[in-house]
């Protein structure tokens, strides 16, 4: 038996859904005291950066590379910020309660692999955030997030 797997980007909602994630969550960090100040000088474009950068990532166009720079753009972003563990937690938790206000998939596989992603995806920019102010040549490669070890969203057997 063989069924088609959508991408994680799919079974988000693809780029609306992204977009009025991340929209909602750069709303509440520039309310947050731990996360605001980081992002005080924000471009009003950083929101849909973004959401064009997770949703490459989770197997969507590639429009983050092609308009902006890929993954090593995103890694210049985050050099010589020199974020704590503190707000890399605080900016987890937003982003989880943006994706619950936003109405992102609940199911388990799907936020499995989205708080995977958060949790990875955090932890490198606290450490890159703290290497300095140069970073690794343009050969950087884009991440590519999938289901993981679920294999795919829940389908429930069929009832007779």
């Amino acid at each position: 038996m063989s069924r088609d797997v959508p991408t994680l980007y799919e079974w988000a909602g693809g780029s609306d859904a992204l977009n009025r994630l991340t929209q909602t969550f750069y709303d509440k960090v520039a309310k947050d005291p731990v996360v605001g100040p980081v992002f005080k000088a924000m471009s009003p474009d950083h929101p849909a950066h973004v959401a064009a950068f997770i949703g490459e990532v989770f197997g969507g166009p590639k429009t983050y590379s092609e308009k902006f720079g890929g993954h090593r753009e995103m890694v210049m972003h985050h050099l010589g910020k020199h974020l704590t563990e503190e707000q890399r937690r605080r900016w987890i938790n937003l982003l989880a309660d943006a994706a619950d206000e936003v109405g992102l998939p609940d199911d388990p596989e799907f936020r499995s692999a989205f708080m995977g992603y958060v949790e990875w995806g955090s932890r490198l920019a606290k450490m890159n955030s703290n290497l300095g102010e140069t970073c690794d040549p343009d050969t950087e490669p884009m991440p590519a997030w999938g289901w993981g070890v679920p294999g795919g969203p829940y389908t429930p057997p069929e009832t007779k």
